[in-house]
């Protein structure tokens, strides 16, 4: 079978035999690439048109308990600039994103301790009873089922926690002895059987990874069904145990999302800050391959240069203004367009309008010069 069969019996099937799938992520030409993209983004017409949501990232603090050898926020170390963020301060960045037209809002730090669960439940709930109408994302790491019960009912609707590799043995090599791929996967599960939207995702080109931990990946997420996957390039940081370590390939992370696309065709795939930092058009082209979601920077600008989980981090200088017209005119010059909308996947669209009582149809962003909105990540 060549590679153009593959890439059509994935399309078909959702799945390919592991061989079929090393080949497609190892031998092809820029014709068979071309080839897989453009499937790909027939696919996701097919689910959302060539709508294209934003998420404003909120980073809210950049003290973390655990020390993954890849991160530049990890406890150990000590030339990170650390922020906690208040509640006000961090309501203050949801009302700028409603201006700006951002219908989701995604909460991200380290694992920062210093928040309780009442304190996230607050801030969860305080948002919701502002903005209705907005969807409220958490990346906040691993919690018990408890905790994540309390934050959805608090009104916090999806989750974003990449598993970063499904394979015990390479998961130990990329984190220190008290974490494990078995308890990031049952908080998966956990968030999965709450109800929310759950993301899950890998870095392409970690250290230490080979194909077969990515089909490894694939496999995992297939059996998991998560609504939104992240991926992006591994890129080093300079104050890491990982510092002199190859960053992860822009042609490598394209065709991985083009096979996420035709594996999960309803998924919320982002076109991720990672993408664009490793390549100047990295997010068009991630949109090209089959992404449909944009994460632009909704947090003050005064902090985001100390939310540096790699280095060269993109728009960490930008207003949050700034950032969102920049990606709604990028976002025109692939033939999308970015739309007013929560942007949830197929499956929730009628929970979510039950829940708050909103028609969560998608409207287009107007042109942006003083206030009308747009969407960041790793």
């Amino acid at each position: 079978m060549n590679n153009k069969d593959r890439i059509l019996q994935l399309r078909e099937q959702k799945v390919l035999p592991r061989d079929d799938f090393k080949a497609l992520l190892t031998t092809m030409n820029p014709a068979e690439e071309d080839f897989l993209a453009g499937n790909a983004r027939e696919v996701r017409e097919q689910y959302y048109g060539n709508e294209v949501y934003l998420r404003g990232i909120i980073e809210f603090s950049s003290y973390c308990k655990n020390d993954c050898y890849y991160c530049g926020i990890r406890k150990s170390n000590t030339k990170a600039q650390r922020y906690h963020l208040t509640r006000e301060q961090i309501l203050e960045c949801a009302d700028i994103g409603y201006q700006l037209d951002f219908r989701t809002f995604v909460l991200q730090s380290g694992e920062d301790l210093s928040y309780s669960t009442e304190d996230i439940c607050d801030i969860v709930s305080s948002i919701r009873r502002k903005h209705p109408d907005c969807a409220i994302t958490l990346s906040i790491g691993e919690k018990t089922r408890e905790e994540y019960q309390a934050y959805f009912d608090a009104g916090a609707e999806r989750y974003l926690l990449r598993q970063e590799t499904s394979d015990p043995a390479h998961y130990a090599r990329l984190h220190p002895a008290e974490l494990s791929i078995r308890n990031r996967k049952r908080c998966l599960s956990d968030l999965k059987s709450i109800g929310y939207q759950v993301g899950c995702g890998i870095m392409v080109g970690s250290p230490y990874q080979t194909w077969d931990n990515v089909i490894a990946d694939l496999m995992y997420m297939r059996d998991l069904q998560p609504q939104m996957i992240g991926i992006g390039p591994f890129i080093h940081h300079k104050d890491t145990p990982f510092r002199l370590e190859p960053d992860g390939t822009l042609e490598d992370t394209l065709h991985l999302l083009s096979i996420l696309r035709l594996m999960f065709p309803a998924s919320l795939l982002p076109a991720t800050t990672a993408l664009g930092t490793i390549h100047p058009r990295g997010r068009e082209m991630g949109i090209l391959a089959g992404a449909n979601v944009v994460m632009p920077n909704l947090s003050p600008k005064g902090v985001r240069a100390k939310y540096m989980l790699y280095d060269g981090k993109i728009c960490t200088g930008d207003e949050a203004a700034e950032c969102r017209a920049c990606m709604a005119r990028r976002i025109e010059t692939t033939g999308c367009h970015v739309v007013i909308s929560r942007g949830d996947h197929p499956d929730f669209r009628g929970a979510a309008e039950k829940q708050t009582g909103v028609n969560h149809e998608s409207s287009p962003v107007a042109s942006v010069s003083g206030g009308a909105g747009e969407t960041g990540n790793r």
